[in-house]
């Protein structure tokens, strides 16, 4: 039998790994609330729910840099919740108030914050592919560092628009 192998020390404190429980539970908690007022009918047009991906979000939200930008698809309010939009101002746009982001009229899947670096949630599939590319795009035409976040499922994986938006990459193993 081979020795064990000692243990890696983690590149996280405790601290920062309770923050990160702490930002999923706000966002689980934040979804569970909207998909109660949604059943009641105060949340008008759709409301696709971020439940069970908490930790992707939150996970790639603790490599961002400042600066750096996110575009996704409907299921946002948890990459809001994530790059520190006001929750207040979240839900306040989900039930059409004036306080929203997008001052009560783009409900759940059109909510932009330039301050913090969110380009939206978009309610056609895949959509935010080449706007993610475009983002991208403007950085490396700058010559910064910083990176798009573009999020999408596994929907959006065989639409034309991420087909089109790819062959501006170059060669990527998993589309390969």
């Amino acid at each position: 039998m081979p020795p064990k192998k000692a243990a890696a020390k983690p590149n996280v404190s405790a601290e920062e790994l309770l923050g990160h429980y702490r930002e999923m539970l706000l966002i689980r908690r934040f979804e569970e609330k909207a998909g109660q007022l949604y059943g009641m009918g105060l949340i008008g047009g759709f409301c696709h729910l971020y439940i069970g991906q908490e930790a992707v979000v939150v996970g790639l939200e603790a490599a961002a840099e400042e600066g750096d930008k996110r575009v996704t698809s409907y299921r946002d309010h948890g990459h809001m919740l994530a790059c520190g939009m006001d929750p207040k101002g979240i839900m306040a746009e989900l039930t059409g108030r004036e306080g929203g982001f997008s001052k009560g009229k783009g409900g759940s899947m059109h909510m932009f914050s330039k301050e913090k670096h969110f380009y939206g949630g978009h309610g056609i599939v895949a959509a935010q592919v080449p706007l993610g590319a475009g983002l991208a795009f403007s950085d490396k035409y700058k010559g910064n560092d910083r990176v798009t976040f573009t999020y999408f499922g596994d929907g959006a994986a065989n639409q034309g628009q991420v087909y089109e938006t790819w062959p501006n990459f170059g060669t990527c193993p998993s589309f390969s």
